[in-house]
């Protein structure tokens, strides 16, 4: 098979179909930025949920002078034969499997840590003797958390059992749902650029169709003739998996580096251009795979009929 031969026939056919050319390389591009896009949103979404799961708490509060009086808080704050009782209960065999580490915060501790997210103008509104005492439990493994919640549910002395991974669950539901409408989007855009990949093969065999004819008239191999059309594909879906790539790279450099991990300060872990530079090849290689296999398919129809 003659390779210099089939390049020019190839780039003869990008010249004379460059707007379709044009039109290929930008819906590929869009398309495969949405698919970038979506891993990254993805490798997001566990590097947070890891992040956030191993040093997320189970916290239970115990009652304090402003609860409302319920079954558990009927006695106002709780007593210290409460609070040892919860701190037994934690310190036990029956929850020792489950337990890493146990934080006690007293009633000064709490104070002081309303003082620093208020500042002490509003921080004086309240006393320390008004603060609840609470527990900080690290569980072993966080998907646990329930069990804790059960066990101290409506325990006499203990206003509330917080599962504090829970307050995060409305975030990552967020951005699952964003990766699922940008995966639905790229879809939707992979499968027209397949359409007008496969389109502009047939209209460019159509153009060709007396050269076609000569080279089945002297012999030429399916292969040979199916072979310049196929590159045709590949060489546009190429350029816009390209810019693809370009325009995720820029994303995650501008956009994540250079301006979201400065502004979103309770996010501590982002994508990197690491995760960038794993995602390139991904993209290369799904627009050059389906542009091969749709002009294939294409330039191999359309000679059969």
């Amino acid at each position: 098979m003659r390779i210099g031969l089939i390049l020019t026939e190839a780039l003869g056919g990008l010249r004379r179909n460059i707007s379709m050319v044009i039109s290929v390389v930008l819906v590929t591009f869009v398309s495969l930025t949405f698919v970038g896009a979506a891993i990254l949103m993805q490798a997001q979404i566990g590097t947070m949920r890891g992040y956030w799961t191993d040093r997320a708490q189970v916290v239970v509060s115990m009652c304090s002078p402003l609860s409302e009086p319920t079954n558990a808080c009927v006695g106002g704050a709780a007593d210290q034969d409460q609070v040892a009782a919860v701190k037994a209960t934690l310190e036990g065999d029956a929850l020792a499997r489950l337990i890493s580490n146990v934080r006690f915060e007293n009633k000064d501790e709490a104070y002081a840590n309303i003082v620093a997210q208020l500042g002490e103008d509003k921080a004086s509104l309240f006393t320390a003797d008004q603060m609840s005492e609470s527990f900080y439990v690290t569980l072993k493994d966080p998907t646990q958390s329930q069990v804790l919640v059960e066990a101290f549910s409506g325990k006499v002395g203990v206003e509330q059992v917080k599962d504090q991974l829970q307050y995060l669950e409305p975030l990552f539901s967020a951005l699952t749902v964003a990766t699922y409408i940008a995966v639905g989007i790229a879809a939707l855009m992979l499968i027209a650029a397949i359409l007008l990949i496969g389109t502009t093969i047939r209209l460019s065999a159509y153009a060709r169709r007396k050269e076609i004819g000569i080279m089945r008239l002297v012999g030429a191999s399916n292969r040979f003739i199916q072979t310049p059309f196929v590159l045709e594909g590949v060489f546009a879906a190429f350029l816009g998996s390209v810019l693809a790539s370009a325009a995720v790279v820029a994303g995650v450099h501008f956009g994540v580096e250079g301006y979201l991990r400065g502004r979103v300060p309770f996010i501590t872990t982002w994508v990197s251009m690491q995760d960038a530079a794993y995602v390139v090849p991904v993209l290369i290689g799904i627009g050059v795979l389906l542009a091969a296999l749709s002009a294939g398919f294409a330039i191999r129809r359309w000679l059969r009929t």
